[in-house]
């Protein structure tokens, strides 16, 4: 009886080769399913890196066809003298202003998430305001805040001295400027973080709350306790989000200050704007993308490592 349900060896031979043909054709049709997704990352992510090297090694500029290439003299004069000087500054401004960024956009907006989760529901119109600058284009914003904090005839400084106070120079002071530049940019991030802690402070059990109450804990206690543990991800999240938006920061910085005064606000991103689009040294612009490029994965990849001993992640 067992004999009669076996296959002849032919026909298992068969079989296999049809199984797998038919292996081979799902996995094809698996490649061309990501296939798009694979192309655009190659053509808008992998290719601009390799390009923005291969422009590093040469001396063209925008305003030239050809490409003269010059091995590493880009990086020599990156590495010596004022290149050096103007990267180190730049980094150090550029660092200032994320940290800066930051903190105001995870403590800021976990303090308003914890806020309104507490508020009944006819408060919603108040998440709503918060938000709601989220979707002001960072250009537009930019020009609202630079008439806002105009010395003169800034709103700012208009109610400064009706309360008693002297005017204060936002965006000709090289103190102040990076300050007003985060004052725009924290404005516009503070209602995206607060609606994601909301959303991660709504994902947290409510027992943990309940048995927390019967134990006597006050809302203190519950926060540091419960809910900062428990946002540690949303953190972290919000923490890489946040810090590489603020490494990218442009618009405001050329629309506020133009990178002063005195390069006080002359961030890393705008400097290579200046090389490549007002200097038309591109491939000086180039080389410090790619340096930049190095330092910010590195950064990152250590960021992360550190962080993550620090996640608790619930069961």
């Amino acid at each position: 009886m067992e004999k009669e349900n076996q296959l002849s060896p032919a026909v298992s031979k068969q079989a296999n080769k049809r199984l797998t043909n038919y292996r081979k054709a799902e996995k094809f049709k698996d490649f061309l399913c990501v296939a798009p997704s694979l192309l655009f990352l190659f053509v808008l992510t992998y290719y601009p890196v390799f390009n923005s090297f291969y422009i590093s090694l040469t001396d063209w500029n925008l305003l030239k066809s050809t490409k003269h290439f010059k091995g590493f003299d880009n990086y020599k004069w990156l590495f010596a003298g004022t290149g050096w000087d103007t990267f180190k500054d730049s980094i150090r401004v550029t660092f200032e202003y994320t940290f800066l960024e930051v903190l105001i956009a995870i403590v800021i907006g976990i303090l308003l998430a914890a806020l309104f989760n507490n508020m009944s529901k006819s408060f919603s119109i108040m998440r709503s305001i918060v938000f709601m600058p989220h979707y002001i284009a960072m250009s537009t914003g930019a020009v609202i805040f630079t008439w806002i904090l105009n010395t003169d005839f800034g709103i700012l400084n208009i109610f400064l001295e009706k309360l008693g106070f002297a005017k204060i120079e936002w965006l000709n002071s090289s103190k102040n400027a990076l300050f007003a530049i985060v004052m725009l940019t924290g404005w516009k991030a503070v209602g995206y973080t607060m609606m994601i802690f909301l959303s991660g402070i709504r994902g947290i059990p409510v027992d943990y709350y309940e048995a927390a109450s019967l134990d006597g804990a006050g809302l203190f206690k519950q926060f540091t306790s419960i809910t900062l543990p428990l946002l540690s991800p949303t953190t972290l999240f919000i923490f890489v989000t946040t810090f590489i938006d603020s490494m990218k920061v442009f618009q405001s910085v050329e629309v506020m200050t133009n990178g002063g005064p005195l390069n006080a606000t002359k961030v890393i991103v705008y400097w290579i704007y200046e090389l490549g689009f007002v200097d038309y040294k591109t491939g000086r612009a180039s080389a410090v993308v790619v340096l930049f490029f190095l330092f910010l994965l590195l950064f990152t990849a250590l960021t992360m490592r550190v962080t993550n001993k620090n996640v608790h992640y619930e069961g």
